[in-house]
Formats: structure tokens, sequence, C-alpha cells
């Protein structure tokens, strides 16, 4: 185990504040990651504030991860240290029901583990997130990263970059559909800046222009 420090909600009403955890050593398949930088995302809000009824405190929020790998597990293949690399809204999964196995480990029937607030899979208590300096994570759960991208933009693309991509390369969106888009907050200008990318024509619904 090591030590490192982070930022939590000890209650629904107190504010974030310095807290000290402890974050495993790395097991064979694991990566060891140096936060560079985390997204807020309104959910660790939501989160922080219990405004779902399902906190449990203390809670150090934050899936919207790109840092530096600093160590592997010596089973690990797919990263090595020094490489740019991100961490989303999960972090462990089964990997065993059908769900799991199509690649929807965000559905696992077993239960999806998140960044923040989930139960390990091994009941060593309950994971914490990237408002801190160090994470460590199943590699399965770890992306690459091009560290020739500004980092600090890249880090939301991970919470609010795919909830906006994944709508839109599930209904093919493309050079001459329409695209509406009812907003523009965190969420709202990912999708209006992704649908661009993809060639629609894009509206705000509110102004009905863009």
């Amino acid at each position: 185990m090591s030590s490192t420090r982070s930022y939590a909600a000890q209650s629904a009403t107190s504010e974030l504040a310095p807290w000290t955890i402890d974050r495993r050593d790395p097991k064979p398949h694991d990566v060891q990651i140096e936060i560079l930088y985390c997204g807020v995302c309104h959910s660790d809000l939501h989160s922080a504030r219990n405004e779902w009824g399902m906190t449990t405190y203390p809670i150090v929020p934050g899936h919207e991860i790109v840092g530096r790998v600093t160590a592997v597990g010596s089973h690990v293949t797919k990263f090595k240290v020094g490489e740019t690399a991100g961490i989303g809204c999960l972090v462990d999964s089964c990997r065993e029901c059908d769900n799991c196995k199509e690649g929807l480990e965000q559905h696992c029937s077993n239960g999806a583990v998140f960044t923040y607030g989930g139960n390990e899979k091994d009941g060593s208590g309950i994971t914490h997130g990237g408002y801190s300096k160090h994470i460590v994570c199943h590699e399965d759960f770890v992306l690459h990263v091009s560290d020739k991208l500004p980092l600090e933009g890249v880090a939301p693309l991970l919470c609010a970059g795919i909830t906006t991509y994944s709508p839109l390369r599930h209904w093919k969106v493309g050079k001459g559909q329409k695209v509406g888009i009812v907003g523009i907050g965190g969420l709202g200008h990912m999708g209006i800046k992704l649908a661009d990318a993809l060639g629609a024509h894009v509206v705000d619904l509110y102004l009905n222009r863009l």
C-alpha cells in the first residue's frame, strides 16, 4: 500500500478538503498512474452531495483522469512506464458475463465497479477517484492517450466526450445529417464539436442556429 494526497468530501454538507488515502500496490495486471489532470463532471457534485442517495463517505470524486504511467504489474502487456494514459468512469467488472464479453462492461450483469464510490471486487473497500495524485487500475480499464495532445483538454473526453460520442456513432451521424443540441453545457459543447467533426449540420435548439 502507498499513501497519496487527495481531496474528499467527508459528508453531504462538507466542502472538498485535503485527505490522505491508501492506494494498493500494483497487482500483476495493474497500471499505476500519476494523475496530471482530472476533469470536473457534474456527477462529482451529485455524488459529493449524495443527491442520488448512494454515496459512501468519505468520497474522492473524479472520473476524467489523464496521467503518466509510473509502474506496471508483472503481467501487464498494454502499457509501459512513462506512457500517457487515461481512466474514465469504470475501473473493473466481472469480465465473464455476456455483456462484458461483448465489450459492454458498463452493463456488467454482476456489477461494474465505478472509478469512485464503487466496491472493489476483492472486497478491499471503496474506490477513490481522480481528485488525487495517483491511482492504480487494471490495465483493461486504462486507455492510451497521445502525449501530443493538450492533456488538460483530453481529460473531459473520458466522460463528457464519450457520453456524446457514443450516441452519435450509434446513430451513424455524418455528412448530410442534422443534429440538434439542447443546451451548451459540459455535454452540449462536446456534442457540437463532435457532430460537426463528423460532418453533420449542427443546430442549437435553444437558439435555432449555430
